[in-house]
C-alpha cells in the first residue's frame, strides 16, 4: 500500500539508557542516529534497552482526518521496538514494516510518544574486549566469580569465550528512523 506522509518527527529526542549496562541515564539526541556511530563509549558499545521519548503537536487538519488508517512508521529500527502513544500501548514491532496503527490514540495538540528499543549484545561484547580478560582460564572459573567478590575489570558482560575482539566492526543499533505519521491509502 501507498502511504501519505502527514509529518516527520524531526528534531531532538530524549533518551534514557540503563546505567547498569554503561549507558547514560538521560541524554538528548539532536537527531536520530545509530548508537554505534556515537562518540560516547557508553552509547557506542551499549547493548540493552533504551527509551526514546518525544512530545509533538498534531494540527487540527491531521487529528480531524476521518480515517482509521493513521500509522506511526518508525523507519528503521535495530532491533526491536515497543510503542506507546499517549499512554496507550501498541505492542512490540520486530520486523519491517516498522509501523503501527495509531488512529485511536493520536489527538489534536500535544501527543506523547515513548519508544523502547532493544538492540543486540554484539556491541557490548566488542566494547568489553577493551578491558582485561577476567573470565574462564584453562577451564577454571575465576576466583572473583566463585567467591562473589568484586570483579577486577570494568567489563559489563561475562562469557566463557572471546566471541569478538577489540576493534571488530560494530552493528547498527537503536532507532535510525525517520519516524513519520502517515495515512495508509
Amino acid at each position: 500500500p501507498e502511504n501519505e506522509v502527514l509529518m516527520t518527527l524531526d528534531g531532538p529526542w530524549n533518551l534514557a539508557f540503563d546505567t547498569l549496562w554503561g549507558g547514560p541515564a538521560k541524554i538528548e539526541f539532536e537527531k536520530l542516529t545509530d548508537w554505534s556511530k556515537r562518540p560516547e563509549e557508553g552509547i557506542k558499545f551499549y547493548s540493552g534497552k533504551a527509551v526514546y521519548s518525544k512530545t509533538f503537536n498534531i494540527p487540527e487538519s491531521v487529528s480531524s482526518a476521518k480515517t482509521s488508517n493513521i500509522y506511526l512508521n518508525l523507519g528503521k529500527v535495530k532491533n526491536i521496538a515497543s510503542v506507546k502513544l499517549n499512554n496507550k500501548y501498541f505492542g512490540v514491532i520486530w520486523t519491517d514494516p516498522w509501523q503501527v496503527n495509531i488512529s485511536d490514540a493520536i489527538r489534536k495538540g500535544n501527543n506523547k510518544l515513548e519508544l523502547t528499543v532493544i538492540n543486540l549484545w554484539i556491541n557490548r561484547l566488542s566494547g568489553d574486549e577493551s578491558e582485561p580478560w577476567d573470565g574462564i582460564e584453562n577451564g577454571k572459573w575465576p576466583k572473583w566469580f566463585l567467591n562473589g567478590t568484586g570483579r577486577p575489570s570494568k567489563r559489563y558482560t561475562f562469557t566463557t569465550h572471546h566471541y569478538y575482539k577489540k576493534g571488530d566492526p560494530l552493528v547498527e543499533s537503536g532507532l535510525i528512523g525517520p519516524v513519520r505519521i502517515e495515512i495508509l491509502k
